[in-house]
């Protein structure tokens, strides 16, 4: 009686303080069968697909409504495919598919899987600073990040697909839409989000490690991009379902 709670059922506030996304290239028929048949990849060049790993430092996450200082913070890290849905209306939303969700505190983990999909959990997060170096990892979820955030030119990373930053902004999460399939009833759950001040900088990443991918048995993840953002409201929307036609 209580699954319609996790369909988003009320519009949220937070500000992101920082989301750093670091968005890596795949063999798209690495990344069909991770995504509901209701979903397209949303692909580049015909040949690559993506997954976003987005890091997000949240203050004053709460209900819309409710004042700023009875929200929480939180850091988030979150594991996306890039996709498309065509809704009932015949619009092309471009989104992005949940693989994973974690949380650095256990409050977020049981609220967030009382009110969504996401499917959080609890893991350990280290964060440290010295210069321009900011640097994030953990034991748990065994996963190191070192990324340069100093102002100026940054080319982008080797191998990337891109033939510059234009191109690659268009796979700079996160994006409008994300997306939830019950195959049982064949609803699609469109959450949208809602943000201003959206610049996203390039930054260079001097490290990577994700060791999720191998528990995906993603081969030659390729990083294709990396982005900050910094001090940016967001609000998402209340849930909306639609049946998948």
């Amino acid at each position: 009686m209580f699954s319609g709670l996790k369909n988003h059922p009320f519009a949220v506030k937070a500000f992101f303080e920082s989301s750093i996304v670091l968005t890596f290239a795949v063999a798209k028929e690495q990344l069909t069968r991770l995504i509901p048949p209701c979903l397209e990849l949303d692909t580049f060049d015909n040949k690559y697909g993506f997954i976003a790993v987005a890091m997000v430092q949240t203050t004053k996450l709460r209900p819309d409504g409710f004042p700023g200082f009875m929200g929480n913070n939180f850091f988030l890290i979150g594991y996306r495919v890039f996709v498309r849905y065509t809704d009932n209306a015949g619009k092309n939303l471009r989104g992005l598919y949940i693989l994973k969700s974690e949380t650095d505190k256990r409050k977020m983990e049981i609220l967030g899987n009382i009110f969504t999909h996401y499917n959080y959990t609890t893991t350990d997060i280290k964060q440290v600073e010295s210069g321009d170096i900011r640097t994030f990892e953990s034991a748990k979820s065994d996963f190191k990040v070192s990324i340069d955030v100093a102002e100026g030119d940054v080319a982008l990373p080797a191998n990337s697909p891109f033939n510059d930053w234009k191109e690659a902004r268009r796979f700079a999460g996160p994006l409008p839409f994300t997306f939830r399939f019950n195959a049982a009833t064949k609803e699609v759950l469109i959450i949208e989000g809602v943000r201003q001040n959206w610049t996203p900088k390039p930054i260079k990443v001097i490290d990577h490690r994700f060791s999720f991918f191998d528990a995906l048995n993603i081969e030659n993840p390729v990083l294709a991009n990396a982005f900050i953002i910094n001090k940016v409201p967001y609000y998402w929307k209340k849930g909306k379902l639609e049946i998948w036609k």
